[in-house]
């Protein structure tokens, strides 16, 4: 067999009961089959553990795992994928094994919270990182030479990606594929996957984080009828007249309450909604804009790309992607 016959060996490290399903899915839809059609090299895939055997997922699914760390010393890429427990101890042979890839070359990625093992290896020592955004304040304590950034989507350090949350772990290995094999294979990968073929790294993870609710009556009904007239130019003042204080006093009550500032909401419902508009309507952005209150497309389009990492197009066709593909194309769902 010669090197160009000779498969690339891809390998899941799997740990008892922290194993995430979704990755597992995730790596064997890409890595688990024949996509030497789409210019991409022959798979051997495989999940390993540090005691071979019966093997838990996150969910309960039990699958049998008849390879050791023994076949992390031939791989060419290893994947960590969720680990789901947190508390649960990563064994020191399995950190060994994985410092060993990294050593020769390999490449690793990790997925969600398995950028945790990852960062145990110190492997992620002085470079950058992501992981799920409600558990990457934890990362950056944890591991503080980390350089943890919860706004992305995936980061490339070379030979160590890791990726957000749930479906960011799809983006990050269609970036692995685009990035060794071109947008040609990455393109065709995610036309049989049915996913869109391509989210920048850059962009913010889709994360849905409204102001706690509003416990306190008056302020509750002002809050309600700001967010029926967004259109309109709201200020401060006018807030407080509503609930009958003062500017400054309106201003402190409202961040003792909700832990923010008056404009600091407004500019979060007013994009909350211009989201739901630009994937559920067909509203031009210069429209959008002027029903949140945005007054220009210009100021629109800033505010958006600065706090949500992408433009209102791109984000727009991001989430119109899979609508796009015809139907009876693509692999069955």
């Amino acid at each position: 067999m010669t090197e160009t016959d000779r498969p690339l060996v891809v390998s899941l490290l799997a740990g008892d009961g922290v194993l995430g399903a979704f990755g597992l899915g995730v790596a064997a839809e890409v890595f688990g089959y024949d996509y030497r059609r789409f210019g991409m090299p022959r798979f051997d895939f495989a999940v390993v553990t540090d005691r071979p055997g019966l093997v838990r997922t996150d969910t309960g699914l039990t699958l049998y795992v008849e390879h050791g760390l023994e076949r992390l010393a031939v791989s060419d890429v290893v994947l960590v994928t969720a680990w789901e427990d947190l508390s649960a101890p990563v064994s020191v042979p399995v950190l060994d094994a994985l410092r060993a890839v990294h050593a020769r070359g390999g490449q690793v990625i990790s997925h969600c919270t398995g950028a945790f093992v990852v960062a145990e290896a110190g492997l992620l020592d002085g470079k950058r990182a992501t992981t799920h955004w409600r558990y990457a304040g934890e990362l950056a304590a944890r591991y503080p030479a980390v350089d943890v950034d919860p706004r992305v989507l995936y980061v490339d350090e070379g030979t160590v990606i890791s990726g957000a949350g749930t479906a960011s772990g799809v983006d990050a290995l269609l970036h692995f594929v685009r990035r060794e094999w071109g947008p040609t294979a990455a393109n065709c990968l995610a036309r049989e996957m049915v996913v869109p073929p391509h989210r920048d790294g850059g962009q913010a993870q889709y994360i849905d984080a409204p102001v706690a609710r509003c416990e306190d009556d008056l302020l509750g009904l002002v809050l309600d009828w700001a967010r029926a007239h967004l259109a309109e130019d709201i200020s401060v003042e006018a807030l407080a007249r509503r609930a009958l204080m003062s500017p400054r006093s309106f201003a402190r009550r409202f961040k003792a309450t909700t832990g923010t500032t008056p404009h600091a909401w407004l500019l979060g419902q007013r994009l909350a909604v211009a989201e739901a508009l630009l994937e559920e309507s067909d509203a031009p952005v210069e429209e959008i804009a002027r029903l949140v209150g945005f007054g220009t497309a210009a100021g629109f389009r800033d505010q958006f790309s600065r706090r949500r990492g992408v433009s209102p197009r791109a984000y727009r066709q991001t989430f119109r992607a899979v609508r796009a593909v015809p139907a009876g194309e693509g692999t069955a769902a």
